[in-house]
């Protein structure tokens, strides 16, 4: 369907705002500047649309407004574009925010310390926008969250504002939700080519989201509702959860038997052309969203008197991860006749995947916490992305800086753990000059080395 075939199906307002996105004259605003909302405000930048970053840290809008980038997936070259250009601003404030014609919310969504959603940021983020809701203006939620979020939180935050000015929602104002799909230090997929999924909460807000997300993204695939595309998003990550869960469990099972590498039997499945995918083993679940998007949805699911069992059976298989590993290092560290609290061990990596800065739900933080607790007093750490590390102990919080990993340093700890395979970390010598190595990852799979001083989890070693 052709845009002016869809914008007859609206009034004045909605010609009006896909008039001035396609003319490039719609300013945006993004809210929440993130790993999620500046990249996308970068790329509209780019696309030549007059761009507004909102974001509560002052120091963020400080860093940005004087051309500093702090997100690793933000080729420098194109913030700068965009930063001399000065069609990207930074604001920790609304001020001006009227004229705003786009507005995204891409704001966190963490779980509460019951794990149940905690929708805070999303409706301040939605408050803000009703104090400057005029005629004309879209609205898409791009965090991760559960059913109804969209229409059942920000429409009515929002709606209530709209109706006092007289503006009814598909006809003066329009209401989107697009789930985000970052992978960080993901090369291959970025924000433009990576295709995204669009609905609306009536057609005419469908229509006029879509409009606005094909000026920076290649595909753009639509569906009925908000609530598809928030129960879309939900699927996405839950169904690496649970495949995870499931290689994870399994590789529990190949160390209790021995003999068996779980690395080996996935490699020999996935010789197969259809009808499997491989995932793969590892100390837990980082990031923002798989860590987080079971309990979405099993909070969701208990207000209609349903129990997902096997979802949430699945996260906490894969929460148990770094306790398995800090059982795995503390029998390593015994292997080796040294008692917990003398012992030296050095981790390998803090953030939550391969070659990224992004630290979020990290393994890392459970693992380096639960030893902590176990008594370990000789923890470092190398990550040639994270110049310093904090995480959380029943005591408090304790922050570590990081090591330049060298071979003295690899020397003289007991016991190295590799929780993050960063493919800046010189495996052969790590191998050679280790006494013994806790390898999460089969980080040394591809790495002459002396199988004895190897423990793989599921490899038959753990």
């Amino acid at each position: 369907m052709s845009t002016a075939e869809t914008m007859s199906r609206g009034g004045i307002p909605q010609k009006s705002i896909a008039s001035r996105i396609e003319s490039k004259t719609a300013k945006i605003g993004i809210i929440g500047l993130g790993y999620v909302g500046l990249p996308l405000a970068v790329e509209y930048a780019r696309q030549g649309f007059q761009t507004v970053g909102y974001d509560v840290s002052a120091e963020r809008v400080l860093r940005l407004n004087a051309g500093k980038n702090y997100i690793d997936d933000v080729p420098e070259e194109h913030f700068k574009e965009v930063h001399q250009s000065g069609l990207f601003s930074a604001q920790d404030d609304y001020e001006g925010a009227g004229d705003i014609d786009v507005f995204y919310i891409c704001v966190p969504t963490p779980v509460t310390e019951h794990k149940d959603p905690d929708t805070t940021y999303i409706r301040s983020a939605a408050e803000s926008i009703a104090a400057h809701i005029r005629e004309g203006q879209l609205v898409i939620l791009k965090s991760t969250t559960y059913p109804d979020t969209t229409e059942g939180i920000v429409q009515p935050i929002i709606e209530a504002a709209a109706r006092k000015k007289g503006l009814v929602l598909g006809k003066d104002w329009f209401l989107a939700f697009s789930p985000e799909r970052i992978d960080p230090g993901n090369k291959q997929f970025t924000t433009a080519n990576t295709p995204v999924v669009v609905g609306g909460v009536t057609p005419a807000c469908t229509d006029v989201a879509c409009l606005a997300v094909e000026q920076v993204v290649s595909i753009v695939h639509r569906v009925s509702s908000p609530k598809v595309a928030e129960m879309e998003k939900l699927l996405e990550n839950i169904f690496r959860s649970v495949n995870i869960a499931l290689v994870n469990e399994l590789a529990r099972l190949c160390d209790r038997m021995g003999g068996i590498s779980m690395w080996e039997v996935v490699e020999a499945a996935a010789t197969k052309p259809f009808g499997f995918m491989p995932f793969y083993p590892g100390p837990g679940l980082g990031g923002h969203c798989i860590p987080i998007d079971p309990y979405y949805l099993s909070w969701l699911a208990r207000r209609y008197d349903f129990e997902t069992s096997f979802i949430t059976l699945s996260a906490r298989t894969n929460e148990e991860m770094p306790f398995y590993v800090v059982d795995a290092v503390v029998r390593a560290v015994a292997s080796q006749g040294v008692k917990v609290s003398n012992a030296k061990v050095l981790v390998l990596g803090v953030a939550f995947k391969r070659d990224v800065d992004d630290t979020r739900h990290s393994p890392a933080e459970k693992i380096l916490s639960l030893m902590t607790e176990a008594g370990f007093e000789n923890l470092t750490y190398s990550d040639p992305h994270v110049a310093s590390f904090t995480f959380g102990t029943r005591t408090g919080e304790v922050t570590l800086e990081g090591v330049e990993l060298s071979s003295a340093v690899v020397a003289a700890a007991d016991v190295v753990v590799l929780l993050t395979d960063h493919s800046a970390f010189p495996y052969s010598m790590i191998a050679d000059k280790a006494r013994l190595i806790v390898d999460t990852r089969n980080a040394f799979g591809g790495v002459p080395h002396d199988r004895e001083k190897i423990m793989l989890l599921g490899g038959g070693d753990f």
